[in-house]
């Protein structure tokens, strides 16, 4: 341990999310019921959405033109925690949205879990503690 002052506060707010089609994103989290933070037209080649889950303080950003965020692979961001209340009542509001999502699993640990994709393969986890 060194003898360096205190670290200032660093808030987690946004978590870059790889997308191919960035429209067909959008409506899969609108319909995943993100609230829409902001979709601006910085330039013809960028493109900037971001959306935040319900409940929660920190946002998802995905666009065009974005430097490393737009470089990012579909499909390589895997098990972004989503913690929710009652894993059922969860899961049973993104079903009636028309989301798919896998059943609730107790995978040990006091945990239950639960897996839905999006539409470019990126793996979301609902997780509710016993």
């Amino acid at each position: 341990m060194t003898n360096a002052g205190a670290v200032p506060d660093m808030r987690l707010e946004l978590v870059p999310i790889p997308m191919s089609d960035v429209d067909r994103a959008k409506k899969f989290y609108d319909q995943v019921g993100f609230v829409n933070v902001h979709d601006n037209q910085i330039s013809p080649q960028m493109r900037v959405v971001q959306l935040t889950p319900p409940g929660s303080t920190c946002a998802i950003v995905f666009g065009t033109g974005i430097g490393p965020v737009t470089e990012m692979e579909p499909r390589s961001v895997k098990g972004v925690h989503l913690v929710v209340d009652d894993i059922e009542e969860a899961r049973s509001a993104l079903i009636e949205r028309g989301v798919e999502i896998g059943t609730a699993e107790d995978l040990g640990g006091g945990v239950m879990y639960a897996w839905c994709s999006d539409p470019d393969g990126n793996l979301w986890t609902q997780q509710w503690p016993k």
